[in-house]
């Protein structure tokens, strides 16, 4: 028996802790005293793909390539996949590999039956910037929660957000997009809207400036594309094509790497409605989906300390309803401990020493290991390309011995595949009719719009209404002014003859005799006699 199958020999101690009985994923061959051993396999259960992993190491020893490993071989178990392919080089996953010496001799080395094979793909696109099928979430769905997240509200800002949903719920104002929940606000400070909140606690100017300006700057980082309909149904990561292989869904982030906040948002998004949408499951025999998030550190860089907690808890959480989350990065260091902590599977290739940081740094993560045979510090700086340190969770859930590990070649193509495959994948897709063309149905913003424009129509009639009987009341007035102002006509002869003194005094002794005859003949009396 050779030292390297000796059961109590390190290497054979080291391989037994490979040894599952169930379903696992093949890694590569044992390391061991500078001799790859391909007669000792590494293996990773696929039970414990939920718990979560890291694939780390220096730019070029082979990150993406085990990435593309991994994903390959929980397609062939009928595992769906979802690839954020930030550098847009895992493309090439959906078309076959081509065999060339250098993969059918790393294929001998690790005692690899190798087959040039493309796994089912679809390709997305965030709001549709870029090449894919848009992918797109309605303010409504995405919730005032995770919008004060990626706001950087404070409670208070976040209680009042809170309010504006609640406030567009009720008044049945669907919040589609940006600018939706943007007039919201405006009209709530508005002098027609401000009255509305407060029964239950109001908006203040400041608050909604606040939130008015967060809008803005967030829009600006390209947001405004990602907010939309039609809203996509999460639930379609979880495919299986007809042959039963799980669907490879690849995000392409080229056109938006410089969005770090945009890529956070639609990871809070994606994994909260994932978990609240999908039932506790407890531990499975292999996942429903597993996440790989290539260039984590970008997904990191810069984050809220809300957003941290966000992802910190949703991985926490998120294992029991049966989803696995992979991060791949430079340095484990860019990964917050907290989030490093939940981290059950780990390939750690190559790290470069060659400053004092990076002395530091690797000597730190030397420490994250569990204990070893190997010299891990001189291990992880003469590691090659596609070699890498493993440790994992055995099938009890206990980790690994640490296994230096010569991985094997992706059956893939190992690089992005030409632009016109691409667009034809996507358009060729039966998912892109059902997402590509953006609707913008009334919602929010256009009912306040015609509210608004309604009211405005209705001032100004009024306005006009007012300014018109107040110049009928000006011209009768000046009617009346003129008809004073007027000459008297001349008055005629008989006028003349009836207002003379002489008319009015014989009237006055006329009146007065045929008063008194009149009297005597109602009373009886007779004329006095002389």
């Amino acid at each position: 028996m050779s030292e390297s199958t000796d059961p109590a020999s390190p290497a054979g101690r080291i391989a037994a802790g490979y040894a599952f009985t169930g379903p696992a994923l093949d890694l590569g061959a044992l390391l061991w005293d500078g001799a790859c051993r391909p007669d000792l396999q590494i293996r990773i259960p696929l039970s414990m793909l939920n718990r979560h992993g890291l694939v780390a190491g220096a730019t070029g020893t082979g990150k993406t390539k085990t990435l593309q490993l991994v994903a390959e071989q929980l397609s062939a178990n009928g595992v769906p996949v979802f690839l954020a392919d930030v550098k847009g080089d895992v493309s090439g996953i959906s078309a076959p590999g081509v065999a060339n010496e250098k993969v059918t001799g790393r294929a001998a080395e690790v005692a690899q039956e190798w087959e040039a094979t493309g796994f089912p793909c679809e390709f997305y696109a965030l709001g549709g910037i870029g090449t894919g099928i848009p992918v797109r979430a309605t303010v409504t769905g995405f919730g005032p929660v995770l919008m004060s997240k990626v706001l950087q509200l404070n409670q208070t800002q976040e209680q009042s957000l809170g309010l504006i949903f609640h406030y567009a719920d009720s008044k049945g104002l669907e919040l589609i997009d940006l600018k939706d929940l943007r007039a919201v606000v405006a009209f709530l400070v508005s002098d027609q809207g401000k009255a509305e909140l407060k029964g239950i606690g109001g908006l203040s100017t400041v608050t909604a400036g606040v939130i008015l300006r967060a809008l803005t700057a967030f829009e600006q980082q390209g947001a405004g594309a990602f907010f939309g309909e039609p809203e996509f149904d999460t639930s379609e990561f979880l495919r299986t094509s007809a042959d039963g292989r799980g669907v490879v869904s690849v995000l392409e982030l080229p056109a938006v790497q410089d969005k770090p906040q945009l890529f956070s948002t639609f990871l809070m998004w994606l994994l909260a409605d994932l978990y609240a949408d999908l039932p506790e499951v407890g531990d499975v025999e292999r996942p429903k989906l597993v996440f790989f998030f290539d260039e984590a550190h970008l997904l990191f860089n810069g984050a809220s300390k809300a957003f941290l907690e966000s992802i910190t808890q949703t991985v926490r959480l998120i294992r029991s309803k049966a989803i696995g989350i992979f991060f791949v990065t430079q340095s484990p260091k860019d990964v917050p401990a907290d989030v490093l902590a939940q981290l059950g599977n780990r390939v750690q290739h190559a790290l470069r020493a060659f400053t004092p940081d990076d002395a530091k740094a690797l000597k730190a993560t030397v420490k994250t290991f569990p204990n070893s045979p190997y010299d891990l510090e001189e291990l992880l700086t003469g590691l090659g390309t596609g070699e890498a340190v493993v440790t994992v969770l055995s099938e009890n859930g206990a980790p690994t011995p640490v296994a230096a590990t010569r991985l094997r070649a992706p059956r893939s193509r190992m690089g992005p595949v030409e632009p016109a495959a691409l667009e034809q994948a996507v358009k060729s897709s039966p998912l892109y009719p059902r997402y590509a063309e953006a609707v913008d149905r009334e919602s929010a913003y256009e009912k306040i719009s015609a509210e608004q424009a309604a009211a405005e129509a209705q001032a100004e009639a009024a306005a006009a209404a007012a300014a018109a009987e107040k110049e009928a009341k000006e011209q009768a007035k000046e009617e009346q002014k003129t008809a004073r102002g007027a000459p008297k006509p001349d008055p005629s002869l008989a006028d003349q003859v009836v207002g003379s003194g002489l008319f009015r005094s014989l009237a006055r002794s006329v009146g007065t005799q045929l008063g008194r005859e009149i009297s005597r003949s109602l009373f009886g009396t007779a004329k006095r006699r002389r």
